[in-house]
């Protein structure tokens, strides 16, 4: 039970953190930072950061690095830290941070299909926990392609007391150089590919605790091969020194926590959970970062609510927890009539086998000591009669 406390707290405190997130990433990119570099700093924050916790807390029980184990570790750098972050840095400097928050929320649907397909999961059509998979997959692909490609009209909610001059200073910035509406396809389609490559980082992941329970070494290794994959493609794309500079106080902020508390900790939390709950756990709590990201977004960055956003991100948060009650019900499920009748013909099975292993038993012991057993004793003292017999 304590376990499980300190699981959900870290949980809620993550998607805290991941709110947290959305805002200073945002906020650096509006301020001129690539996403590809904000991406590569956050790699090599996150390695400088975990790798002490891997080295003193693991040294001792982690298991042996071999070949296959740094291979799929490799897998997991390409999908959980290159093609996740990459995507969606890129779809969140062409969108908002509630929309991305928001698609983020298609990962336990993305992690349902691709669990299926490599048998982590199964279907089971005919029953209601499967039906309320399937339809919460449905739900949530239709809210993020709802959220992609419907606007709407703008919610008139209010305005926000909260004056944050910088916060404001950026939006401005942005607004002048934003390149309209088109922003709104492309934004949430990468913001969806992150998604799915995340979702194949939960099922490779799950994998890697089972080979390899060792999270923070698992972290340390991932967020270093990151760092090469995506500082190359960050000097590649953005060679200048200037680009890299971190004199801005929001990049070296923005980089600083995306690295240390999302990577870091982060991958570190959500590998536990994943070796203690399963892959599909974490999901359940990525719509509270949805909302702390819409009512910060709303308070200090002054971002408009649409109602494609809202009936998109409702659609997604219905097939959420439609997927998760699903899967709760097929862990909480009782042993079904005929789980129950194989167990008992199995039992009946084992006991027979027994009692067939005592009769052999026995007449084992009886053809190896004749005196055991009264009726042989009588035939074999009839047999020695006999041959008294004919010696006369």
């Amino acid at each position: 039970m304590g376990r499980d406390l300190m699981l959900f707290l870290a949980n809620v405190v993550l998607q805290v953190c991941y709110a947290g997130m959305n805002i200073t990433s945002m906020l650096a990119m509006q301020s001129g930072m690539h996403p590809l570099i904000l991406v590569a700093y956050r790699q090599i924050f996150a390695t400088m950061a975990i790798a002490p916790f891997a080295y003193f807390l693991e040294w001792r029980t982690r298991p042996r690095i071999t070949m296959p184990i740094l291979f799929q570790i490799f897998l997991c750098s390409l999908t959980g830290a290159l093609g996740n972050q990459v995507l969606y840095f890129l779809g969140l400097k062409e969108s908002t941070p509630t929309i991305g928050c928001a698609l983020t929320n298609t990962l336990p649907a993305f992690t349902f299909i691709l669990a299926v397909l490599f048998r982590q999961e199964y279907v089971g059509i005919k029953t209601r926990p499967g039906q309320a998979k399937v339809l919460g997959t449905i739900l949530c692909v239709g809210g993020a392609l709802l959220l992609s490609f419907y606007h709407g009209n703008a919610i008139d909610i209010g305005e926000s007391s909260i004056h944050w001059k910088y916060g404001e200073n950026m939006e401005k910035k942005s607004s002048s150089t934003s390149t309209g509406q088109g922003n709104f396809i492309l934004g949430p389609f990468l913001l969806i590919c992150s998604s799915l490559s995340w979702a194949m980082w939960f099922i490779l992941q799950a994998r890697m605790g089972q080979r390899f329970p060792a999270p923070y070494t698992t972290t340390t290794l991932m967020c270093f091969m990151a760092s090469i994959e995506c500082g190359i493609i960050a000097l590649i794309s953005k060679h200048n020194a200037s680009a890299w500079s971190l004199s801005d106080p929001m990049r070296i902020i923005a980089s600083l926590y995306a690295g240390v508390v999302c990577s870091a900790l982060g991958f570190a939390l959500t590998s536990w959970a994943i070796q203690m709950k399963g892959p599909l756990y974490g999901s359940v709590f990525n719509p509270l970062s949805l909302v702390i990201v819409a009512i910060s977004s709303w308070a200090l960055l002054r971002e408009e609510l649409h109602v494609g956003t809202a009936l998109g991100s409702c659609f997604i948060v219905m097939g959420l927890y439609a997927v998760l009650w699903g899967k709760n019900k097929e862990i909480m499920r009782p042993m079904s009539t005929t789980a129950i009748h194989e167990d008992q013909t199995a039992s009946r099975k084992l006991d027979d086998d027994d009692d067939n292993l005592v009769e052999i038993k026995d007449d084992l012991e009886l053809q190896s000591n004749p005196t055991s057993n009264g009726n042989h004793h009588v035939t074999t003292g009839n047999q020695e009669k006999h041959m008294n017999d004919i010696k006369l």
